[in-house]
């Protein structure tokens, strides 16, 4: 009922979405990236998208937004948070939650921030390589009012091949504050 609820949200407003999520049993952990991050919107969108595709998909977020009053509701939507005000060992602390868990997925915005920023956090690559599950990339367009996945990626080890082909996925991608969008050339 929620997901279909949710799609028609989504299409009330225009969107679709394209590709695939790939369901727990073909693909039980995985991080899932998000690009471009350019609005707080985005937060409202992912969720109508998560809901629509019937995934449970965690996120991470800074550990401000767990703080009363609105915590316990970040918690409750499926939030884990993340300190970054301390020297956390956080690739390993993702790590071991999917060493954990059966069934594990979770996105990450890497760029880490709604500003521009000119290159990706990296948390994520090695995440997925640390735990050996696969990236799934996830475009927000908002030019287009498109969500669309791309089947899962196994990064190689070679960081530069890889960041290649996470780049070109990404590239021309239009945020909602598309000028500070990441590899955004509009």
């Amino acid at each position: 009922m929620m997901s279909k609820l949710s799609k028609w949200i989504l299409g009330l407003f225009g969107w679709k979405i394209e590709g695939r999520y790939p369901p727990p049993e073909e693909v039980p952990k995985a991080v899932l990236i998000v690009i471009p991050h350019t609005s707080n919107w985005d937060f409202p969108l992912g969720l109508l998208v998560r809901s629509a595709i019937g995934a449970d998909i965690k996120f991470v977020g800074k550990s401000s937004l767990f703080k009363p009053p609105h915590g316990w509701l970040f918690r409750a939507l499926g939030g884990y948070p993340v300190d970054r005000s301390k020297s956390t060992n956080y690739v390993q602390m993702m790590v071991d939650i999917f060493n954990r868990e059966k069934t594990f997925h979770v996105v990450i915005a890497p760029e880490g921030t709604r500003s521009k920023v000119d290159r990706l956090r990296t948390g994520f690559y090695y995440i997925a390589k640390g735990a050996g599950i696969p990236i799934i990339m996830c475009r927000f367009d908002y030019g287009r009012k498109v969500v669309e996945f791309r089947e899962p990626y196994y990064p190689t080890g070679d960081v530069e091949k890889d960041f290649e082909v996470i780049n070109d996925y990404f590239r021309n991608v239009k945020g909602k504050n598309p000028e500070q969008g990441y590899l955004y050339n509009g």
